[in-house]
């Protein structure tokens, strides 16, 4: 850990603390502590975490400051939402561009769900240890053929 913090990494662990052995827990406390004035790179560990949890401890975050009227139901957004998921990390959402799932699986397996809305996805058969430079190149390849839209429709080719 003392080389991330020799580079300027900031380690986060993101997860259910609850869910995570006490070996980890304490193995997570100890990187965020050392690494937490580091603002070079930004590293999220997903560790015991899904995107369903993320999703209903963000709600019930927000519906607990409802019950202490200290916010008005009507003025929760996607936005606000999308801020207390804990991938929000210093206020930056962490939504990616790119998804590469190895292995030949083609679902997210309850992986950031919110953020992946618009993420562009990349299935390979390759199982993990084996995927490596050739296939990442291939990946950023067709993600750069890729035309991103971000929900918009496509706009219609008029014929003249």
């Amino acid at each position: 850990m003392e080389a991330y913090a020799r580079e300027g990494i900031r380690v986060h662990a993101t997860g259910d603390p609850s869910t995570r052995p006490a070996s980890l827990q304490e193995a997570v406390q100890e990187a965020e502590e050392l690494t937490r004035n580091n603002s070079r790179f930004h590293l999220i560990l997903a560790t015991c975490y899904s995107g369903r949890w993320d999703i209903v401890r963000a709600c019930r975050e927000l519906a607990g400051k409802v019950q202490d009227k200290l916010l008005n139901p009507d003025d929760i957004d996607e936005a606000m939402l999308a801020g207390h998921l804990s991938t929000n990390v210093l206020g930056e959402l962490a939504c990616p561009d790119l998804l590469i799932r190895t292995s030949g699986e083609l679902r997210l397996s309850n992986f950031l769900l919110w953020q992946s809305a618009y993420t562009e996805l990349y299935f390979s058969n390759k199982m993990w240890p084996d995927f490596g430079e050739e296939e990442y190149i291939q990946a950023l390849k067709d993600f750069q053929s890729r035309e991103r839209r971000f929900g918009q429709r496509k706009p219609s080719q008029s014929s003249n």
